[in-house]
């Protein structure tokens, strides 16, 4: 009677000795204290380095490229500027609404308190179509004089206060002086301002976390902070070295 083939083993074979799971632990180590943390804050640096260059990505580029601008404007056709000169007429009552009345501490406020300002600004924005901000009302007893300024733009009105004429002369400067004018953050408004500020807060994070990135790379983290302190050197040196 022939001999029956034994049962194939269910037993699983061992590995051969030397070679270890992947991922577990060689034979005398145990796990890295802290390595779970280590992977989270990589994975929250990593994301925060790609999110957070990407919502920044058009304010860097805008800042990058006015950059250029402010620093050579007559590259890009800085000069070109295109004047209006208008005249008109003002109510004269407006200009002259009676006598000065006191202020808080009992004294006289002087020219200002025969002006109804708001008229005045509001009517010349109507008429010539200023745009910019008010930056100065400027009353003296014979004349007022104002002044807008927004990016790239300024007006000035002289008005005679007797007659209520008046002249106005408005200056546009380009389009790279309103870009250049938006990277200073100049005659731009509040909104703007915040604008930058966020802008900048965003840079600096993304930034740092792509220093903080190099680390976690071990075959280019020499070569990365080696880079990160030539630069850094460099700027030091061109400013000690060649800046009056």
């Amino acid at each position: 009677m022939p001999k029956s083939s034994p049962l194939p083993s269910t037993t699983i074979a061992s590995q051969p000795t030397g070679e270890a799971n992947p991922g577990s632990p060689r034979a005398g180590e145990t796990p890295a204290v802290g390595g779970g943390f280590r992977r989270r804050f990589r994975e929250l640096t990593r994301w925060l380095h790609t999110y957070l260059s990407m919502l920044g990505l058009a304010v860097a580029l805008f800042f990058s490229v006015t950059g250029i601008t402010v620093n050579h404007p007559d590259w890009f056709f800085g000069a070109v500027e295109r004047t209006t000169e208008a005249q008109g007429q003002l109510d004269v009552r407006w200009l002259n609404r009676g006598a000065p009345g006191p202020g808080a501490d009992g004294e006289s406020n002087g020219e200002n308190d025969h002006v109804d300002k708001l008229n005045v600004v509001e009517s010349l924005r109507a008429a010539h179509d200023i745009r910019g901000a008010l930056s100065s009302f400027t009353v003296s007893e014979d004349e007022c004089s104002v002044t807008f300024k927004g990016p790239g733009y300024a007006a000035d009105a002289f008005i005679d206060r007797r007659t209520g004429r008046y002249d106005l002369v408005a200056q546009f400067h380009g389009w790279v002086a309103v870009f250049n004018d938006l990277h200073k953050g100049r005659d731009a408004g509040p909104a703007w301002s915040l604008v930058i500020d966020m802008s900048a807060m965003l840079m600096i994070v993304a930034a740092l976390s792509g220093m903080v990135l190099v680390f976690f790379v071990n075959r280019r983290r020499a070569a990365g902070v080696f880079l990160g302190l030539a630069g850094t050197l460099a700027v030091v040196v061109v400013f000690v070295v060649w800046v009056p």
